[in-house]
């Protein structure tokens, strides 16, 4: 008896590795499919934030705005935005885009800038939107790019129509 109760033991053993072994590339696959989706998806991206740079040597760490959902959304709902932090939205093509204040709880500085970067128009201390109907506001020239930073701060860093400001986008994002 005592011979058989080893000779289980070690059947039972030896199964419980085979199927160990057996789940090891199944593990494998899984762990890459996260992965895969972590780098390679927008919902994982790991880039969303940049530096922009002002012609006085100050940066701001922007947000990125890509896709039609993310530009629409923008910084509604948003309790706050610190001096050193903005939202950079980018467009496919240079084209007259309007923004407006609709659900954005704090006062912004929005800040259009064209396909070489500069700055072609610029709305200070844009005031939230409480109701419908909320004014638009934007340039009469093209721009590829819109910059919303903290009310006040573009004064601060003293910007001025064709400033360039200074960036690099993420490989993902469509340039």
């Amino acid at each position: 008896m005592i011979g058989d109760n080893k000779r289980d033991s070690g059947y039972a053993g030896e199964k419980m590795k085979r199927r160990f072994f057996q789940t090891i590339p199944v593990s494998l696959f899984l762990f890459s499919l996260v992965l895969w989706t972590q780098l390679y998806c927008q919902t994982g991206r790991r880039d969303k934030y940049i530096k922009v740079f002002f012609p006085n040597g100050e940066a701001v760490t922007a947000e990125l705005a890509v896709s039609p959902a993310e530009r629409e959304k923008g910084l509604m709902f948003r309790q706050e935005l610190k001096p050193d932090q903005g939202m950079l939205f980018v467009f496919e093509e240079e084209d007259q885009y309007t923004f407006w204040m609709k659900n954005t709880l704090i006062p912004l500085d929005i800040i259009w800038l064209n396909s070489h970067r500069q700055i072609i128009h610029l709305e200070e201390n844009v005031p939230p939107c409480p109701a419908d109907p909320c004014p638009s506001y934007g340039p009469d020239k093209k721009a590829l790019y819109v910059l919303e930073l903290r009310a006040g701060r573009a004064r601060e860093l003293g910007l001025k129509l064709y400033d360039q400001l200074e960036f690099i986008l993420p490989n993902w994002v469509k340039k």
